[in-house]
């Protein structure tokens, strides 16, 4: 299929790009950003969350979540990581798809560029962070997805293997200070861990983990998105005690976030940490087991 790429108004931004392969689109702000805040099928539901009180909006004085995908510095710093993405950038067609530039952010001295691409099999998205400033720094790509309510979140483990074959640990479970597993949202098999969104739990939640194949679903009214990303070097220093995986709620959304390896940039070097996004029709779930998950997601993932 033909993939359309137009400017158009979206919610109260009159400066957005809207690509489409007749069967699903992806809205690119350029009034705000990077942003990706719509991926959904033509006429359907936005599986990434939009805040409306800040859709349509720019220029407020703080950094503002709004929704949908972004591009982060990782690992996370109150001042780095929330720079402010509330104003123009530069954002241009190619073959199949855009590619969004922010001017250099004044906080960190980092430019962020984001290149959507669709095609019929799915959307690549290549995130970029440059270093502008004159010291070298060290930092890795963090890429949240923000998704709306009432879905399920679910990442998969490393291969499983028994005792005592397999004696050596495969992958790190990272948990943050907020972490509760008896939350009755997180639920865990053999091979996959699961969070479902509530919008009536306001209690943070979040977990990480690595992954060679790293991938985040999320389940929402019989329809699944799908990312994911496959770390180059799987030795490669991973921030946050080895996290390449991320998830995250709260009351209002859920997000998916991979992370890329610490990288070290000099001045005008950059880093590149690309994903692979798929969306999917009449994908039911039965149940939260490793039968079901494998029958739902195995046959839908790139790897």
């Amino acid at each position: 299929m033909a993939v359309t790429i137009e400017k158009i108004a979206w919610k109260g931004w009159p400066n957005c790009w809207r690509l489409s392969n007749g069967v699903v689109e992806l809205i690119v702000t350029s009034d705000i950003g990077p942003r990706v805040i719509r991926y959904g099928f033509v006429g359907g539901q936005n599986l990434f969350k939009e805040f409306t009180e800040q859709i349509g909006k720019s220029g407020e004085p703080g950094w503002t979540i709004r929704g949908g995908h972004r591009l982060w510095k990782g690992p996370e710093d109150r001042h780095a990581t929330y720079a402010l993405d509330n104003g123009p950038l530069d954002v241009r067609p190619i073959a199949n798809g855009v590619v969004a530039t922010q001017p250099t952010e004044p906080e960190t001295g980092l430019q962020k560029v984001l290149t959507v691409t669709l095609t019929d099999s799915g959307v690549t998205v290549q995130h970029d962070i440059y270093n502008r400033g004159l010291l070298p720094v060290e930092i890795a790509a963090w890429t949240p997805t923000v998704m709306a309510q009432r879905g399920l979140g679910v990442s998969g483990f490393p291969p499983r293997g028994t005792h005592p074959e397999c004696l050596e640990p495969t992958n790190p479970l990272i948990m943050w200070a907020f972490t509760d597993l008896s939350d009755p949202r997180w639920k865990f098999t053999n091979k996959y861990l699961t969070l479902r969104q509530d919008p009536e739990n306001s209690r943070p939640q979040k977990l990480g983990h690595w992954n060679a194949h790293t991938f985040g679903a999320y389940f929402l009214n019989g329809e699944v998105f799908l990312k994911e990303y496959f770390p180059a070097n799987p030795a490669s220093k991973h921030p946050e005690f080895g996290a390449a995986f991320e998830i995250f709620t709260n009351g209002d959304f859920l997000e998916l976030e991979t992370m890329g390896p610490v990288t070290q940039l000099a001045k005008d070097e950059n880093l590149v940490h690309t994903e692979y996004w798929s969306l999917h029709k009449g994908v039911v779930l039965a149940e939260i087991s490793d039968a079901a998950l494998d029958a739902a997601l195995l046959p839908l993932l790139r790897r």
